[in-house]
Protein backbone atom coordinates (compact mmCIF):
# COMPACT_ATOMS: atom_id res chain seq x y z
CA UNK A 1 0.00 0.00 0.00
CA UNK A 2 1.21 3.99 -0.77
CA UNK A 3 1.09 5.76 1.94
CA UNK A 4 2.16 9.64 1.93
CA UNK A 5 4.90 10.93 3.86
CA UNK A 6 4.01 11.35 7.66
CA UNK A 7 4.34 15.25 7.75
CA UNK A 8 2.39 15.70 4.52
CA UNK A 9 -0.22 12.85 6.09
CA UNK A 10 -0.70 15.89 9.07
CA UNK A 11 -1.36 18.46 7.16
CA UNK A 12 -3.96 16.76 4.67
CA UNK A 13 -6.31 15.72 7.72
CA UNK A 14 -5.51 19.32 9.01
CA UNK A 15 -6.60 21.00 5.83
CA UNK A 16 -9.84 18.58 5.41
CA UNK A 17 -10.51 19.10 9.03
CA UNK A 18 -10.55 22.84 9.00
CA UNK A 19 -9.65 24.29 5.49
CA UNK A 20 -12.14 22.34 3.19
CA UNK A 21 -15.29 22.41 5.06
CA UNK A 22 -14.95 26.32 5.14
CA UNK A 23 -13.85 27.49 1.61
CA UNK A 24 -10.77 27.89 2.66
CA UNK A 25 -7.34 27.23 1.08
CA UNK A 26 -3.66 28.39 0.55
CA UNK A 27 -5.27 31.35 -1.48
CA UNK A 28 -7.31 32.69 1.55
CA UNK A 29 -4.15 31.89 3.70
CA UNK A 30 -1.94 33.88 1.75
CA UNK A 31 -4.59 37.00 1.64
CA UNK A 32 -4.79 37.00 5.23
CA UNK A 33 -1.12 37.17 5.86
CA UNK A 34 -0.57 39.78 3.30
CA UNK A 35 -3.25 41.65 4.64
CA UNK A 36 -1.07 41.57 8.10
CA UNK A 37 2.24 42.16 5.73
CA UNK A 38 0.73 45.81 4.83
CA UNK A 39 2.19 47.40 8.10
CA UNK A 40 5.94 46.36 8.80
CA UNK A 41 6.33 43.30 10.86
CA UNK A 42 8.80 40.62 12.18
CA UNK A 43 6.49 37.99 12.27
CA UNK A 44 3.07 36.97 11.62
CA UNK A 45 1.21 33.63 11.71
CA UNK A 46 -2.26 31.83 11.69
CA UNK A 47 -2.80 28.80 14.05
CA UNK A 48 -5.66 26.82 13.26
CA UNK A 49 -6.68 24.03 15.64
CA UNK A 50 -9.46 21.91 16.49
CA UNK A 51 -10.18 19.68 19.36
CA UNK A 52 -11.95 17.19 20.72
CA UNK A 53 -12.51 16.21 24.50
CA UNK A 54 -14.09 13.21 26.02
CA UNK A 55 -13.79 12.64 30.13
CA UNK A 56 -15.59 9.65 32.32
CA UNK A 57 -15.69 9.89 35.94
CA UNK A 58 -16.58 6.67 38.35
CA UNK A 59 -16.97 7.45 42.46
CA UNK A 60 -18.68 5.43 44.58
CA UNK A 61 -18.67 2.40 42.33
CA UNK A 62 -21.41 4.08 39.83
CA UNK A 63 -19.69 6.31 36.45
CA UNK A 64 -21.69 9.36 37.62
CA UNK A 65 -20.27 12.01 35.04
CA UNK A 66 -19.35 11.85 31.08
CA UNK A 67 -18.47 15.03 28.90
CA UNK A 68 -17.86 15.64 25.58
CA UNK A 69 -16.73 19.15 23.72
CA UNK A 70 -15.93 20.51 20.77
CA UNK A 71 -13.76 23.35 20.33
CA UNK A 72 -12.66 25.26 16.88
CA UNK A 73 -11.09 28.66 15.65
CA UNK A 74 -8.08 30.25 14.50
CA UNK A 75 -5.68 32.64 16.06
CA UNK A 76 -3.81 35.45 14.35
CA UNK A 77 -0.92 37.25 15.25
CA UNK A 78 1.53 39.69 14.25
CA UNK A 79 4.93 40.17 15.84
CA UNK A 80 6.77 44.10 15.81
CA UNK A 81 9.89 44.32 18.03
CA UNK A 82 8.81 43.07 21.47
CA UNK A 83 5.37 43.82 20.70
CA UNK A 84 2.49 41.40 19.70
CA UNK A 85 -1.11 41.86 18.43
CA UNK A 86 -3.78 38.65 18.63
CA UNK A 87 -6.67 37.84 17.56
CA UNK A 88 -8.57 35.01 17.92
CA UNK A 89 -12.03 33.58 15.84
CA UNK A 90 -13.99 30.58 16.54
CA UNK A 91 -15.25 31.27 13.01
CA UNK A 92 -13.27 29.25 10.48
CA UNK A 93 -15.07 31.36 7.28
CA UNK A 94 -12.77 33.81 5.25
CA UNK A 95 -14.26 36.74 6.33
CA UNK A 96 -13.37 36.25 9.94
CA UNK A 97 -10.14 35.10 9.10
CA UNK A 98 -9.40 38.09 7.16
CA UNK A 99 -11.15 40.46 10.06
CA UNK A 100 -8.97 39.14 12.52
CA UNK A 101 -6.26 39.77 10.30
CA UNK A 102 -7.46 43.47 10.25
CA UNK A 103 -7.23 43.85 13.49
CA UNK A 104 -3.53 42.58 14.17
CA UNK A 105 -2.45 44.48 11.16
CA UNK A 106 -2.80 47.56 13.35
CA UNK A 107 -0.29 46.65 15.57
CA UNK A 108 1.82 49.55 12.58
CA UNK A 109 5.31 49.43 12.88
CA UNK A 110 5.62 53.19 14.24
CA UNK A 111 8.90 54.42 15.43
CA UNK A 112 10.38 50.29 14.24
CA UNK A 113 12.97 50.22 12.34
CA UNK A 114 12.04 46.94 10.92
CA UNK A 115 12.07 45.77 7.20
CA UNK A 116 8.93 44.11 6.11
CA UNK A 117 9.27 40.65 5.67
CA UNK A 118 8.99 39.20 1.90
CA UNK A 119 6.19 36.12 1.93
CA UNK A 120 8.11 33.31 0.07
CA UNK A 121 6.58 30.16 -1.69
CA UNK A 122 4.60 28.13 0.96
CA UNK A 123 7.11 25.14 1.77
CA UNK A 124 6.21 22.53 4.39
CA UNK A 125 8.40 22.47 8.03
CA UNK A 126 10.31 19.61 8.84
CA UNK A 127 9.03 17.89 11.76
CA UNK A 128 8.96 14.00 13.53
CA UNK A 129 6.58 11.31 13.82
CA UNK A 130 6.53 10.87 17.17
CA UNK A 131 3.00 9.05 18.19
CA UNK A 132 0.61 7.78 15.66
CA UNK A 133 -2.06 10.10 14.48
CA UNK A 134 -4.60 8.51 16.13
CA UNK A 135 -7.87 9.34 17.29
CA UNK A 136 -8.63 8.20 20.85
CA UNK A 137 -11.54 8.76 21.57
CA UNK A 138 -12.43 5.95 18.84
CA UNK A 139 -10.12 3.24 20.44
CA UNK A 140 -12.88 1.99 22.92
CA UNK A 141 -16.26 2.05 22.76
CA UNK A 142 -18.55 3.33 25.49
CA UNK A 143 -19.20 0.25 27.25
CA UNK A 144 -15.39 -0.44 27.60
CA UNK A 145 -14.52 2.55 28.99
CA UNK A 146 -17.11 2.16 31.60
CA UNK A 147 -15.97 -0.93 32.24
CA UNK A 148 -12.44 0.03 32.61
CA UNK A 149 -13.28 2.50 34.85
CA UNK A 150 -15.13 -0.29 37.22
CA UNK A 151 -11.94 -2.60 37.00
CA UNK A 152 -10.59 0.14 38.64
CA UNK A 153 -13.07 0.16 41.38
CA UNK A 154 -12.57 -3.58 41.69
CA UNK A 155 -9.09 -3.95 41.98
CA UNK A 156 -8.80 -0.95 44.24
CA UNK A 157 -11.61 -2.80 46.74
CA UNK A 158 -9.36 -6.09 46.57
CA UNK A 159 -6.63 -4.51 47.68
CA UNK A 160 -7.05 -4.27 51.15
CA UNK A 161 -10.26 -3.88 52.95
CA UNK A 162 -9.20 -0.31 54.68
CA UNK A 163 -9.93 1.26 51.14
CA UNK A 164 -13.14 2.56 51.72
CA UNK A 165 -13.97 4.96 48.47
CA UNK A 166 -12.56 4.55 45.02
CA UNK A 167 -12.82 7.71 42.37
CA UNK A 168 -11.15 6.99 38.96
CA UNK A 169 -11.15 9.04 35.66
CA UNK A 170 -10.54 8.76 31.96
CA UNK A 171 -9.72 11.29 29.70
CA UNK A 172 -9.17 11.26 26.00
CA UNK A 173 -8.23 14.38 23.33
CA UNK A 174 -7.91 14.29 19.77
CA UNK A 175 -5.79 17.81 19.11
CA UNK A 176 -5.43 18.68 15.30
CA UNK A 177 -3.76 21.91 14.51
CA UNK A 178 -2.36 23.58 11.48
CA UNK A 179 0.23 27.02 11.52
CA UNK A 180 1.06 29.24 8.80
CA UNK A 181 3.63 31.08 8.63
CA UNK A 182 4.51 34.74 7.41
CA UNK A 183 7.53 33.05 5.84
CA UNK A 184 5.68 30.34 4.42
CA UNK A 185 6.15 27.99 6.70
CA UNK A 186 3.26 25.35 6.51
CA UNK A 187 2.88 22.67 9.49
CA UNK A 188 0.77 20.43 11.13
CA UNK A 189 -0.22 18.25 14.11
CA UNK A 190 -2.12 15.57 14.85
CA UNK A 191 -1.98 14.80 18.72
CA UNK A 192 -3.71 12.20 20.63
CA UNK A 193 -3.58 12.73 24.50
CA UNK A 194 -5.14 10.02 27.36
CA UNK A 195 -4.72 10.01 31.05
CA UNK A 196 -6.26 7.35 33.61
CA UNK A 197 -6.07 8.59 37.34
CA UNK A 198 -6.68 6.90 40.55
CA UNK A 199 -7.49 8.45 43.40
CA UNK A 200 -8.54 6.26 46.58
CA UNK A 201 -9.56 7.03 50.45
CA UNK A 202 -8.17 4.38 53.14
CA UNK A 203 -9.97 4.42 56.51
CA UNK A 204 -8.34 3.00 59.66
CA UNK A 205 -9.20 3.66 63.24
CA UNK A 206 -11.29 6.83 62.49
CA UNK A 207 -8.44 8.36 60.63
CA UNK A 208 -8.43 8.56 56.69
CA UNK A 209 -5.74 9.19 54.43
CA UNK A 210 -5.61 9.42 50.19
CA UNK A 211 -3.63 7.92 47.63
CA UNK A 212 -3.22 8.70 43.96
CA UNK A 213 -1.71 7.15 40.63
CA UNK A 214 -2.66 7.18 37.17
CA UNK A 215 -0.76 7.88 33.94
CA UNK A 216 -1.02 8.34 30.21
CA UNK A 217 0.23 9.69 26.90
CA UNK A 218 0.14 10.06 23.29
CA UNK A 219 -1.58 7.24 22.22
CA UNK A 220 -4.82 5.27 22.18
CA UNK A 221 -7.02 4.17 25.21
CA UNK A 222 -6.11 0.71 24.53
CA UNK A 223 -2.86 1.75 26.47
CA UNK A 224 -4.75 1.06 29.50
CA UNK A 225 -4.16 -3.14 29.90
CA UNK A 226 -4.82 -4.65 33.08
CA UNK A 227 -0.85 -4.68 33.78
CA UNK A 228 -1.12 -0.60 33.64
CA UNK A 229 -4.31 -0.13 35.25
CA UNK A 230 -2.80 -2.61 38.28
CA UNK A 231 0.23 -0.43 38.58
CA UNK A 232 -1.66 2.99 38.80
CA UNK A 233 -4.09 1.18 41.25
CA UNK A 234 -1.32 -0.33 43.70
CA UNK A 235 0.61 3.33 43.55
CA UNK A 236 -2.50 5.15 44.89
CA UNK A 237 -3.32 2.15 47.24
CA UNK A 238 0.02 2.02 49.00
CA UNK A 239 0.26 5.75 49.30
CA UNK A 240 -3.14 5.76 51.24
CA UNK A 241 -1.80 2.94 53.37
CA UNK A 242 1.56 4.14 53.82
CA UNK A 243 0.15 7.49 54.84
CA UNK A 244 -2.58 6.05 57.46
CA UNK A 245 0.42 5.08 59.44
CA UNK A 246 2.30 8.48 59.10
CA UNK A 247 3.95 10.78 61.72
CA UNK A 248 4.28 14.39 62.11
CA UNK A 249 7.08 15.11 59.57
CA UNK A 250 10.14 16.76 61.69
CA UNK A 251 11.08 20.56 60.84
CA UNK A 252 14.61 22.11 60.20
CA UNK A 253 17.53 22.06 58.17
CA UNK A 254 18.18 18.65 56.81
CA UNK A 255 19.47 16.26 54.02
CA UNK A 256 16.52 15.73 51.64
CA UNK A 257 16.56 12.65 49.13
CA UNK A 258 14.20 13.21 46.49
CA UNK A 259 12.54 10.11 45.07
CA UNK A 260 13.11 9.26 40.95
CA UNK A 261 10.12 9.91 38.41
CA UNK A 262 7.64 12.13 39.27
CA UNK A 263 9.80 14.47 42.45
CA UNK A 264 11.55 15.65 38.91
CA UNK A 265 8.63 18.26 39.35
CA UNK A 266 10.82 19.77 42.00
CA UNK A 267 12.98 20.06 38.69
CA UNK A 268 10.63 21.41 36.55
CA UNK A 269 9.35 24.20 38.81
CA UNK A 270 12.03 25.66 40.48
CA UNK A 271 14.99 25.27 37.27
CA UNK A 272 12.98 24.90 34.33
CA UNK A 273 10.91 27.61 34.46
CA UNK A 274 13.86 29.96 34.81
CA UNK A 275 15.61 28.85 31.92
CA UNK A 276 12.89 29.88 29.64
CA UNK A 277 13.41 32.12 27.23
CA UNK A 278 11.32 35.01 27.97
CA UNK A 279 12.86 35.34 31.47
CA UNK A 280 15.73 35.89 30.60
CA UNK A 281 15.66 38.06 27.89
CA UNK A 282 13.75 40.04 30.56
CA UNK A 283 16.43 39.38 33.21
CA UNK A 284 14.11 38.43 35.37
CA UNK A 285 15.35 35.28 36.36
CA UNK A 286 17.82 34.19 38.33
CA UNK A 287 20.13 32.08 35.51
CA UNK A 288 19.72 35.40 33.12
CA UNK A 289 23.42 36.07 31.50
CA UNK A 290 24.36 33.43 32.97
CA UNK A 291 25.51 30.95 29.60
CA UNK A 292 28.67 29.01 30.43
CA UNK A 293 28.45 29.74 34.04
CA UNK A 294 28.55 27.06 36.83
CA UNK A 295 24.82 26.82 38.36
CA UNK A 296 25.05 23.42 39.60
CA UNK A 297 26.96 20.59 41.15
CA UNK A 298 29.36 18.47 38.46
CA UNK A 299 27.43 15.86 37.60
CA UNK A 300 24.31 17.68 37.08
CA UNK A 301 22.93 17.44 33.37
CA UNK A 302 19.07 18.93 32.88
CA UNK A 303 17.34 18.53 29.31
CA UNK A 304 13.85 19.51 27.94
CA UNK A 305 13.40 16.79 25.56
CA UNK A 306 10.02 17.14 23.19
CA UNK A 307 11.67 14.29 20.81
CA UNK A 308 10.37 11.05 23.40
CA UNK A 309 8.18 9.08 21.65
CA UNK A 310 4.60 8.90 22.61
CA UNK A 311 5.17 10.82 25.78
CA UNK A 312 2.84 13.50 27.78
CA UNK A 313 4.76 16.28 26.92
CA UNK A 314 6.08 15.30 23.01
CA UNK A 315 5.48 17.44 20.04
CA UNK A 316 5.94 16.53 16.45
CA UNK A 317 6.17 20.45 15.92
CA UNK A 318 5.73 23.04 18.58
CA UNK A 319 2.58 25.45 18.25
CA UNK A 320 4.45 27.91 15.54
CA UNK A 321 5.36 25.02 12.92
CA UNK A 322 9.43 24.41 14.73
CA UNK A 323 9.84 20.71 14.70
CA UNK A 324 10.43 19.80 18.59
CA UNK A 325 14.73 19.12 19.88
CA UNK A 326 16.55 17.28 22.56
CA UNK A 327 17.85 20.45 23.94
CA UNK A 328 20.76 20.62 26.80
CA UNK A 329 19.95 23.51 29.25
CA UNK A 330 22.71 21.92 32.08
CA UNK A 331 25.21 19.51 31.27
CA UNK A 332 27.52 18.55 33.90
CA UNK A 333 26.68 21.84 36.14
CA UNK A 334 27.02 24.81 33.17
CA UNK A 335 24.78 26.37 31.85
CA UNK A 336 24.35 25.82 28.16
CA UNK A 337 20.87 27.32 27.07
CA UNK A 338 17.71 27.89 27.31
CA UNK A 339 14.49 27.05 25.36
CA UNK A 340 12.76 29.60 22.82
CA UNK A 341 9.62 30.42 21.59
CA UNK A 342 10.31 32.34 17.72
CA UNK A 343 9.99 36.15 19.65
CA UNK A 344 12.56 35.63 22.14
CA UNK A 345 14.86 33.80 20.55
CA UNK A 346 15.04 36.40 17.22
CA UNK A 347 14.74 39.12 20.09
CA UNK A 348 17.89 37.08 21.51
CA UNK A 349 20.01 36.64 18.53
CA UNK A 350 19.25 32.76 18.53
CA UNK A 351 17.61 30.09 17.23
CA UNK A 352 14.10 28.39 18.04
CA UNK A 353 14.34 25.19 20.13
CA UNK A 354 10.87 24.34 19.14
CA UNK A 355 9.32 25.02 22.83
CA UNK A 356 6.66 27.71 21.44
CA UNK A 357 3.68 26.31 22.76
CA UNK A 358 0.19 27.75 23.46
CA UNK A 359 -3.04 26.34 25.31
CA UNK A 360 -5.06 26.60 22.49
CA UNK A 361 -6.04 29.23 19.55
CA UNK A 362 -6.89 31.69 22.21
CA UNK A 363 -3.56 32.26 23.17
CA UNK A 364 -0.32 33.54 22.38
CA UNK A 365 2.73 30.98 22.12
CA UNK A 366 5.14 31.55 24.74
CA UNK A 367 8.58 29.67 25.69
CA UNK A 368 7.11 26.41 27.38
CA UNK A 369 8.78 23.39 28.52
CA UNK A 370 7.89 19.63 27.01
CA UNK A 371 9.67 16.61 28.95
CA UNK A 372 12.24 18.20 31.20
CA UNK A 373 14.39 15.54 33.37
CA UNK A 374 18.11 15.10 35.17
CA UNK A 375 20.05 12.51 33.50
CA UNK A 376 21.35 9.54 35.82
CA UNK A 377 24.28 9.07 37.73
CA UNK A 378 26.22 6.04 39.04
CA UNK A 379 25.12 5.67 42.71
CA UNK A 380 21.99 2.84 43.81
CA UNK A 381 19.18 4.12 45.59
CA UNK A 382 20.45 2.02 48.41
CA UNK A 383 23.47 3.76 48.40
CA UNK A 384 21.79 6.78 48.73
CA UNK A 385 19.28 6.36 51.53
CA UNK A 386 21.83 4.07 52.80
CA UNK A 387 23.99 7.53 52.85
CA UNK A 388 21.92 9.47 55.35
CA UNK A 389 22.21 10.27 58.90
CA UNK A 390 18.68 11.56 59.55
CA UNK A 391 16.88 13.38 57.26
CA UNK A 392 14.20 13.51 55.02
CA UNK A 393 13.61 10.68 51.97
CA UNK A 394 10.29 12.13 49.45
CA UNK A 395 8.66 9.71 47.41
CA UNK A 396 5.91 12.04 45.62
CA UNK A 397 5.07 15.61 45.59
CA UNK A 398 1.93 17.36 45.29
CA UNK A 399 1.78 21.20 44.81
CA UNK A 400 4.04 23.76 45.21
CA UNK A 401 4.82 27.46 44.05
CA UNK A 402 8.18 28.97 42.55
CA UNK A 403 9.39 32.70 42.48
CA UNK A 404 11.05 32.56 38.93
CA UNK A 405 13.29 35.80 39.95
CA UNK A 406 14.65 34.57 43.50
CA UNK A 407 14.24 30.77 42.52
CA UNK A 408 12.69 30.27 45.98
CA UNK A 409 10.16 27.63 45.87
CA UNK A 410 8.02 25.70 48.28
CA UNK A 411 6.60 21.77 47.73
CA UNK A 412 4.45 19.99 49.94
CA UNK A 413 5.63 16.42 49.75
CA UNK A 414 2.04 14.21 49.64
CA UNK A 415 4.13 11.04 50.25
CA UNK A 416 7.75 11.05 52.95
CA UNK A 417 9.78 9.03 55.18
CA UNK A 418 12.47 9.65 57.92
CA UNK A 419 15.26 8.65 57.77
CA UNK A 420 18.40 7.50 60.54
CA UNK A 421 21.38 6.07 60.08
CA UNK A 422 20.68 4.82 56.75
CA UNK A 423 17.82 3.12 57.46
CA UNK A 424 13.91 4.30 56.61
CA UNK A 425 12.13 4.45 60.09
CA UNK A 426 8.32 5.55 59.13
CA UNK A 427 6.47 7.65 56.58
CA UNK A 428 5.75 10.97 57.78
CA UNK A 429 2.77 13.69 56.77
CA UNK A 430 2.98 17.24 56.24
CA UNK A 431 6.51 17.73 55.14
CA UNK A 432 7.00 21.35 52.93
CA UNK A 433 10.39 21.58 50.79
CA UNK A 434 11.52 24.63 51.35
CA UNK A 435 14.42 26.49 49.12
CA UNK A 436 16.05 28.15 45.70
CA UNK A 437 16.33 25.92 42.83
CA UNK A 438 19.41 27.59 41.91
CA UNK A 439 21.60 26.70 45.35
CA UNK A 440 19.65 23.61 45.94
CA UNK A 441 21.59 22.42 42.20
CA UNK A 442 24.07 23.28 43.68
CA UNK A 443 23.61 21.35 46.70
CA UNK A 444 23.20 18.06 44.93
CA UNK A 445 26.12 15.43 46.19
CA UNK A 446 24.13 11.82 45.15
CA UNK A 447 22.97 10.84 41.97
CA UNK A 448 21.22 7.56 41.25
CA UNK A 449 21.29 5.87 38.53
CA UNK A 450 17.57 4.88 38.21
CA UNK A 451 16.36 7.80 36.04
CA UNK A 452 12.57 7.47 36.01
CA UNK A 453 10.27 9.53 33.67
CA UNK A 454 6.78 10.34 35.33
CA UNK A 455 3.97 8.14 34.58
CA UNK A 456 2.46 10.97 32.13
CA UNK A 457 0.52 13.35 34.51
CA UNK A 458 2.03 16.78 34.53
CA UNK A 459 -0.02 20.01 33.25
CA UNK A 460 2.01 23.17 33.76
CA UNK A 461 0.84 26.92 34.31
CA UNK A 462 1.84 29.75 33.38
CA UNK A 463 0.66 33.13 32.68
CA UNK A 464 -3.23 31.26 32.67
CA UNK A 465 -2.66 28.70 30.27
CA UNK A 466 -2.04 25.04 30.14
CA UNK A 467 -0.25 22.83 28.83
CA UNK A 468 0.65 18.81 28.93
CA UNK A 469 4.52 18.45 30.27
CA UNK A 470 6.50 15.61 31.30
CA UNK A 471 9.24 15.43 34.24
CA UNK A 472 11.79 12.97 35.15
CA UNK A 473 14.87 12.28 37.54
CA UNK A 474 16.64 9.84 38.81
CA UNK A 475 17.22 9.63 42.98
CA UNK A 476 18.56 12.93 43.96
CA UNK A 477 20.76 13.78 47.49
CA UNK A 478 20.75 17.35 48.16
CA UNK A 479 22.17 19.11 51.58
CA UNK A 480 20.55 21.91 53.68
CA UNK A 481 16.95 22.15 52.77
CA UNK A 482 14.67 23.32 54.72
CA UNK A 483 12.15 20.97 55.74
CA UNK A 484 8.84 22.80 57.77
CA UNK A 485 7.00 19.50 59.35
CA UNK A 486 4.53 19.52 61.88
CA UNK A 487 6.40 18.01 64.70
Amino acid sequence: MITREPTLERLAVAQALMLEPFGLGENAIARALATIREHRVDDADLYFQTTRHEGWSLEEGIVKSGSFSIDQGVGVRAVAGEKTAFAYSDDLSEDALLDAARTVRTIAAAGQNKRVKLARAPHVAASRLLYAPTDPIATLDSTQKVALLEKVETLARAKDPRVVQVMAGLAAEYDVVLVARADGTRAADVRPLVRLSVTVIAEQDGRREVGSGGGGGRFGLGYFQDSVIESYVHQAVKAALTNLESRPAPAGEMTVVLGPGWPGVLLHEAVGHGLEGDFNRKGSSTFAGRIGERVAAKGVTVLDDGTIPDRRGSLNVDDEGHASQRNVLIEDGILKGYIQDSLNARLMGVKPTGNGRRESYAHVPMPRMTNTYMLAGKRTKEEIIGSIKRGLYATNFGGGQVDITSGKFVFSASEAFWVENGKIQYPVKGATIIGSGPEALKRVSMIGNDLELDTGVGVCGKEGQSVPVGVGQPTLRIERLTVGGTA
